[in-house]
């Protein structure tokens, strides 16, 4: 039996720079990620309701820790404007112990005392 991976990288797109950024800064604020990068402008092609699209988007890749995904995911539906916007999570599977603390550290609740 495996252990589930304690750290997730999630992706999503956007269809502009400007919205990458809100997206990013709303889950980097909600300490849902510890860090979001955000991709140069990708081509997105999909087909969707019948047509197939070719898009301009931004990617962005969320660090985080599977305990605060399901909260990520829930940010994600209510702050994302696309019908269906792109959540996958990735393991992940190794990394330096420094950084995979880091991000462990940002991303744990708030707790009042």
């Amino acid at each position: 039996m495996t252990t589930p991976p304690a750290w997730l990288t999630v992706l999503t797109t956007t269809d502009s720079e400007e919205k990458a950024r809100e997206l990013a800064r709303g889950m980097v604020e909600a300490r849902l990620a510890a860090c979001v990068q955000i991709s140069a402008p990708v081509t997105s092609v999909y087909r969707w309701q019948g047509a197939i699209e070719a898009t301009e988007e931004w990617q962005l890749f969320c660090k985080t820790t599977a305990e605060r995904y399901e909260e990520l995911e829930a940010h994600l539906q209510e702050a994302h404007d696309y019908d269906t916007p792109e959540i996958i999570a990735l393991p992940v599977l190794r990394g330096s112990a420094r950084y995979l603390g880091w991000v462990s550290a940002e991303t744990a609740p708030v707790t009042s005392v």
